[in-house]
């Protein structure tokens, strides 16, 4: 994703920037050592809102759900009191709440806030990007300050796991200056440059070690790279290979996270070349993904077939595949595309060639498309990989294939309902090549609907199968993320990590962090 809406965070250009808190390393020359933490982030936010996208799922330092994720996907209360009750059919959730939370401006957090968040979320004027992930939810009510009622269209399994949104207070729909009831506050935001935070010292659930954070956007991984070892940041995320050179020195420490964040091929299927199964198919098996684990990844990852991870229970285990480019070719010349004089190939006078776009910061995706462009070329399909800025790369995605990034630990519902239903196609980055089958956004529609655990299980095995079978998508690698920190603390604890990991992932519990003694 091109932002940090429910995706990915990055950091700018700082000014002046603090080292992290006592026992680790001293502060570079010129820089004072004041409790300030700088997380250098690979892309800038939209908004700060939870209402309209901002960091739903749960890590957004400055907002409580109703329930939170520890680090290994375990669901617990946060602003409720326990687990919600669900009625026998399915169709109405009640949640008690914790009493004595205060918003950061001093208000009590009441039912009316948790009533009004879901409310505005769902009103089709505010144009909230996730309104589609709370469809089932028919209305909510706050019959008391301490209960809150969500009645629904039809049975939602998922529909706990949703309740991670931040709640806002009552009336407020703050885009840029937000008032949560999180371990931090807002400060400021300095557009293309950094967010800055405070610790709530009044925190319902203890008040955080680290008093100031540093949201700096810096899109370029090199860049990123470059600011950490020159001290001005204090951790970040980095490609595997970027990271290798961190691993041992004094002061830092390199964390390896599992993750369900896949890269892969985004395809156009409405183009001559792209649209044509025959490529697409060929394309997959031409991909030698154990090598670019190995090479460019640095053995951090996995083939990547589909797009739920093995190391979920979701996954249908007979979505898989092989490196075979001689049968790659075979498939090619059976579907009528032979090669030229260059040794590319053709059909009816349409060259096989393609071109395949990636964010140009993002060295990793510059890899993988560089990858993709050799192996692709020896069983005879020309592509022309293209860096480009998300501005550029947005409008062209129905007309060009991409390197992109998705991906989820939680429910299957999450993003391939929106990434593979029709309804979505080009929907910006929701199913952006207008992918269309029927019986996917059946078996879609009936996983997401279902109360029963048994039916949602063969719906998305079937739907992984069909999705491969098409390759709607052409998935190459699922990523460890790699996050380096500087200073020593106890309180870190890796765990699953979904695409959007930046202000979640690692990061997720900065507020519970301490210097290590």
């Amino acid at each position: 994703m091109k932002r940090l809406i429910a995706l990915s965070v990055a950091f700018g250009m700082l000014t002046a920037a603090a080292c992290s808190a006592p026992k680790g390393p001293a502060a570079p020359a010129g820089k004072a050592d004041d409790g300030t933490f700088v997380i250098g982030m690979s892309s800038e936010f939209d908004n700060l809102s939870p209402v309209l996208g901002y960091s739903p799922d749960g890590g957004s330092m400055m907002f409580d759900g109703l329930m939170t994720r520890s680090p290994d996907l375990t669901l617990k209360p946060s602003l409720a009191t326990a687990p919600p009750e669900i009625s026998e059919d399915g169709k109405t959730v009640t949640f008690t709440l914790r009493q004595g939370v205060k918003f950061h401006n001093g208000k009590p957090l009441t039912s009316e806030d948790v009533e009004y968040t879901y409310e505005a979320l769902l009103d089709p004027k505010n144009n909230s990007p996730i309104r589609g992930d709370y469809a089932a939810i028919k209305e909510v009510a706050a019959p008391d300050p301490a209960k809150v009622v969500f009645r629904l269209h039809h049975p939602y399994a998922p529909l706990p796991q949703r309740t991670t949104l931040g709640i806002v207070p009552k009336g407020t729909l703050e885009k840029t200056r937000p008032v949560g009831s999180g371990p931090y506050k807002f400060v400021s935001w300095t557009p293309g440059d950094k967010v800055v935070l405070e610790a709530n010292k009044d925190y319902w659930g203890g008040a955080p070690a680290i008093s100031r954070l540093v949201l700096a956007f810096a899109p370029d991984d090199n860049v990123r790279a470059t600011r950490l070892r020159a001290g001005e940041f204090d951790a970040t995320v980095l490609p595997p290979k970027a990271a290798a050179g961190f691993r041992g020195q004094q002061g830092l420490t390199v964390y390896d996270a599992h993750s369900a964040d896949y890269r892969g091929i985004s395809w156009p299927m409405k183009e001559a070349v792209t649209g044509d199964k025959a490529i697409r198919q060929a394309v997959d098996l031409a991909i030698d993904r154990q090598a670019i684990v190995d090479a460019i990844l640095a053995g951090a990852g996995t083939p990547a077939y589909g797009p739920i991870s093995p190391d979920t229970a979701w996954h249908n285990p007979e979505v898989t595949g092989r490196t075979d480019q001689e049968a790659a070719k075979r498939l090619l010349d059976e579907a009528g595309y032979k090669p030229g004089a260059d040794g590319i190939r053709a059909k009816d006078g349409r060259r096989a060639e393609f071109t395949l776009m990636y964010p140009a910061g993002d060295s990793l995706r510059k890899e993988l498309a560089l990858a993709v462009a050799s192996d692709a070329k020896k069983i005879g399909i020309a592509v022309e990989p293209a860096g480009l800025d998300w501005d550029a790369i947005e409008p062209r995605m129905a007309k060009d294939a991409l390197i992109m990034g998705y991906g989820s630990p939680y429910d299957p519902d999450y993003i391939n309902y929106e990434m593979f239903h029709s309804k979505y196609a080009g929907e910006g980055f929701f199913n952006p090549g207008h992918y269309n089958n029927p019986k996917v956004n059946e078996l879609l529609d009936q996983g997401r609907e279902s109360a029963d655990d048994a039916v949602r299980k063969q719906a998305y095995r079937d739907f992984q199968k069909i999705i491969h079978d098409d390759q709607a998508w052409t998935y190459i690698v699922f990523l460890k993320h790699v996050y380096v920190v500087r200073g020593q603390y106890t309180g870190i604890t890796p765990g699953v990590d979904a695409h959007e990991h930046a202000t979640g992932g690692l990061f997720a519990t900065i507020h519970t962090w301490r210097p290590a003694a």
